[in-house]
């Protein structure tokens, strides 16, 4: 897949900022990343946002009617707009127009349009949403999952979470032996809920998934797990909690540098160094999270996207493409699932 060009459905009418920032994002991903965009939705918007910047490409666009509000129960409007910018995104996936789909709208929508249209992988129960977050660690992150797809879980669900991560991280993060732990309020195998008892025994007992142990909170960062698992509550709380913290570090730094000619040249001198911060800390330079366990790839972007966040949105969904993420969580899960042991 890696030698093609990868093919990318955008949902351009998702998000607090559809179309404008969505059509500049996915300008700039067609003209730096080598990828071939479809833009879904309304052709008469695009090609006004589409006026506001000054670029000599052409975007393909697919029609499409009308979105999934914020305010509406996802799957009920999925099945009364079967012509909304979603559907239309995930059927080109579907039928092998496109190989992934982009959308920074109603993520309950993009989930339940993944599930309906695309289906799960073989022998997942429920997908998960997985995030990747900067760590202390210079150049390293984290992959946590669930951050949002499900709320309640079972402890196979978990397990399942896991095997996926691990090979999300393989071969997409390129990490040769990801270290999995498993989010809990302490790190003793006595400690948790009865969810985290019951995950912590499967877990360990599953020669294929390199499970370390539990991660506390204070360890999400540290860089001493690759891929942490969690409930979709929990998951969505710590990831939400880590973008504030992202802005405000952002935050505090302006406001600290001195004042006048001093914070100038100080800011001139630092220029690089800040740059690198905003880019571990920002949100924005992650794109989104990654659907894993649907027949498909889809990436579900912050509803609040502008440009260069749909533009991360997209190079993750052709870093996902090239590197046969599908195929390869297929069979990790197929070789983790033989040698698991019987769990709820």
């Amino acid at each position: 897949m890696g030698l093609t060009q990868a093919r990318i459905a955008v949902d351009a009418m998702g998000g607090d900022y559809a179309p404008d920032e969505i059509v500049a994002g996915a300008l700039r991903a067609q003209a730096e990343l080598g990828v071939k965009i479809l833009l879904v939705g309304d052709p008469q918007q695009i090609a006004a946002s589409m006026k506001h910047h000054s670029s000599s490409l052409q975007l393909e666009v697919v029609p499409s009617e009308g979105i999934v509000e914020m305010h509406e129960e996802p799957l009920s409007a999925i099945r009364k707009k079967p012509n909304a910018s979603i559907n239309v995104a995930m059927n080109l996936v579907k039928q092998g127009q496109a190989d992934a789909v982009v959308s920074a709208g109603h993520s309950g929508a993009a989930m339940a349009a993944a599930l309906l249209r695309l289906g799960r992988l073989k022998g997942i129960e429920r997908p998960a949403i997985g995030t990747v977050l900067p760590t202390i660690m210079a150049g390293k992150s984290v992959l946590i999952l669930d951050v949002g797809a499900n709320v309640d879980c079972r402890p196979k669900f978990l397990e399942q979470f896991a095997a996926m991560g691990t090979a999300y991280s393989q071969y997409v993060l390129g990490i040769d032996h990801p270290q999995v732990g498993l989010l809990n309020i302490g790190e003793e195998p006595s400690k948790g809920d009865e969810l985290a008892l019951r995950t912590y025994q499967l877990l360990e007992q599953n020669p294929n998934i390199p499970f370390i142990g539990n991660a506390e909170g204070r360890d999400v960062l540290s860089g001493k797990f690759d891929v942490i698992v969690c409930d979709g509550f929990v998951g969505n709380v710590l990831l939400k909690f880590a973008e504030a913290v992202g802005e405000i570090l952002l935050q505090i730094l302006r406001e600290e540098l001195p004042r006048g000619w001093r914070g100038k040249l100080g800011a001139l001198v630092l220029k690089p160094n800040l740059r690198r911060i905003k880019q571990r800390v920002d949100h924005a330079e992650h794109g989104g999270g990654l659907l894993l366990g649907v027949n498909g790839i889809c990436i579900i972007s912050h509803g609040s996207s502008q440009a260069p966040s749909v533009f991360n949105a997209i190079r993750l969904a052709k870093d996902a493409v090239d590197n046969d993420v599908l195929d390869r969580i297929q069979s990790q899960y197929q070789k983790i699932e033989a040698t698991a042991p019987d769990g709820e």
